[in-house]
């Protein structure tokens, strides 16, 4: 046993250890989750961070000494955020076409978002950086994280809201969005972009290539949205 403690501690000490887990448990969960013919139930995401949470608790591993090894994911946040103009730029034609429809819903969506998580953390005694940190929960990581740390909250609690955010939308959209017998492809992606930045985009392209082009769309706009609204929105709650 001391054997392997010792070997252990060697391993961690290296970058690439973390780094491979997190693609360890992703494929893990990634093959769950087609294993299980795609139900939104299974979802990779949220496998994979109960798989690496359940790794760091037992190993006794601290979170920064983890992200030290797995930034590189964090970093290619950006890239694949920023390629999400490709959908944009294809379907250009189509979203003309709605662009009115498009706008009044992602005013009302985001406003919807940020209004709705603060009255509520409001009125249930959330206060200083804790409910700050709820404003962005619904853009996309890399723009939620710098509008948390412009506007006096938390990063790392706002990356764990997002990320929450993020797998409910996709795990409660497609259902949701049935139930209320929305057929428009369109509407629904934008919707789910919106609602749940980039976990909710991948979980709509999986369902529809149109919906995933158009959550695209409604991730991007979102995002920049937020970045607007949110420190003025604050206010309101300081």
């Amino acid at each position: 046993m001391a054997e392997f403690a010792d070997i252990w501690t060697y391993l961690a000490q290296g970058p690439l250890l973390w780094l491979t887990a997190t693609l360890v448990a992703y494929s893990i969960a990634d093959a769950l989750f087609k294993r299980a013919h795609q139900n939104p139930l299974v979802n990779p995401v949220l496998i994979a961070v109960i798989l690496l949470a359940a790794v760091l608790g037992i190993t006794g591993t601290p979170y920064p000494v983890y992200f030290e090894g797995a930034q590189f994911v964090h970093f290619m946040l950006g890239p694949a955020t920023v390629a999400l103009a490709v959908p944009l730029y294809v379907n250009l034609g189509r979203a003309r076409q709605v662009v009115w429809p498009m706008i009044a819903a992602l005013v009302a969506g985001s406003l919807t978002a940020i209004l709705s998580a603060l009255a509520i953390a409001y009125a249930l005694g959330v206060r200083g950086d804790i409910l700050l940190s709820l404003a962005p929960k619904s853009a996309t990581a890399p723009v939620a994280l710098g509008i948390s740390e412009s506007i006096g909250g938390s990063p790392t609690l706002t990356a764990v809201l997002v990320i929450l955010t993020g797998v409910t939308g996709a795990v409660v959209a497609t259902p949701l969005l049935n139930f209320l017998k929305i057929k428009d492809w369109r509407a629904r992606g934008f919707a789910v972009g919106i609602a749940a930045h980039g976990i909710g985009t991948a979980r709509a392209f999986q369902v529809n290539e149109t919906a995933g082009a158009f959550a695209g769309i409604g991730m991007g706009t979102n995002a920049v949205l937020t970045a607007l609204a949110a420190p003025y929105v604050i206010r309101l709650f300081l």
